[in-house]
């Protein structure tokens, strides 16, 4: 005899009301994501703005400064390296097929690795137009996440009072925490990778200087870039400066091959435990699925946002699902 399944209300309607909530969150996903990077942006600023008030600086001015250097940077950046990068990335895929050949790869598998790297420096006018032309079209959401990312920090004391009023002060007191613990997580995080990616880029641009190696600038911005792929991604940076080194002499390639081991190392054992103390780490595991995800789901975005994105959801999870303290 069949045995008769019944479905309770309460289920039918909690299974409804996840699903409108589902669709809600889908509909309204650039907002949410809007939202989610000005908390990131409020994470990276905050300890700055917190020193700036210690020297009596008021709130709003701190945050102002804070902007004012965040943005300094990003453009002295941009205009130091850009120029450089372009000049010495065109001449490096111009005599990648003389370094290969060198290294004993055949003239027919360079000249088609050649081809490809120009076929997609070739696609790079256009990218930057695209690139160009959908910020533009996106200034209202770029400048919505400043603004919103302003407010957060300015406004923080009068935001808790507000979520007082309307939750109450039990509910606020939680929800202020968990702000304050994703801003700590986040923000450490965040810090702490960028600083480690800057001076892995600047340690293995020393080095290649250093050895005489070509192209140190485009080489070195890789290996900082790929270092935030943990255990493949030096591996990844490493192979074109090690195929330059042995196209110039055997002695430079395993030269080359040794310095970004002894950077490697030196990640290992000094920078990793000097400038990521404070942050509370992610499993290499779970950033190289979090990456993978990210990228299939948004691309270069989602790689940029997906460690941040688990973070949050490990924090709201041992807050809400799990509850700990």
């Amino acid at each position: 005899m069949p045995h008769k399944i019944e479905v309770s209300h309460k289920t039918v309607i909690f299974t409804a009301l996840f699903i409108i909530f589902l669709w809600v969150m889908y509909m309204i996903r650039d907002i949410i994501l809007q939202f989610f990077l000005a908390l990131l942006i409020t994470a990276i600023l905050n300890p700055l703005v917190t020193k700036l008030l210690k020297y009596k600086i008021p709130r709003a001015a701190s945050v102002f400064m804070a902007y004012i250097v965040l943005l300094a940077v990003m453009g002295f950046a941009v205009a130091a390296i850009v120029p450089t990068l372009v000049d010495q990335t065109s001449s490096f895929i111009t005599n990648l097929p003389r370094f290969m050949e060198n290294v004993g790869v055949s003239a027919l598998v360079s000249d088609q690795i050649s081809q490809q790297f120009l076929t997609q420096l070739g696609t790079l006018p256009a990218q930057a137009a695209r690139l160009t032309l959908s910020l533009f079209s996106n200034v209202l959401g770029v400048v919505a996440i400043l603004v919103l990312a302003f407010y957060l920090l300015t406004e923080r004391g009068k935001l808790e009072d507000q979520l007082g009023v309307l939750l109450g002060e039990k509910k606020k007191e939680e929800l202020v925490q968990v702000m304050n613990l994703l801003e700590s997580r986040l923000g450490s995080w965040a810090i702490g990778q960028i600083t480690l990616m800057f001076v892995v880029g600047l340690a293995t641009y020393i080095g290649l200087k250093l050895l005489g190696i070509p192209y140190s600038l485009p080489l070195a911005i890789l290996a900082g870039l790929f270092e935030i792929v943990p255990y493949i991604g030096p591996i990844i940076s490493a192979i074109p400066a090690v195929v330059i080194g042995f196209g110039l002499s055997p002695v430079l390639g395993i030269a080359t091959a040794s310095l970004y081991f002894l950077v490697q190392q030196l990640e290992n054992y000094f920078f990793v435990p000097k400038i990521m103390q404070r942050s509370t780490g992610v499993h290499p595991v779970i950033t190289l699925t979090s990456l993978a995800i990210g990228f299939r789901l948004a691309g270069i975005i989602g790689i940029l946002i997906a460690v941040p994105v688990y973070i949050t959801f490990q924090v709201l999870s041992k807050k809400f699902l799990l509850k700990e303290e």
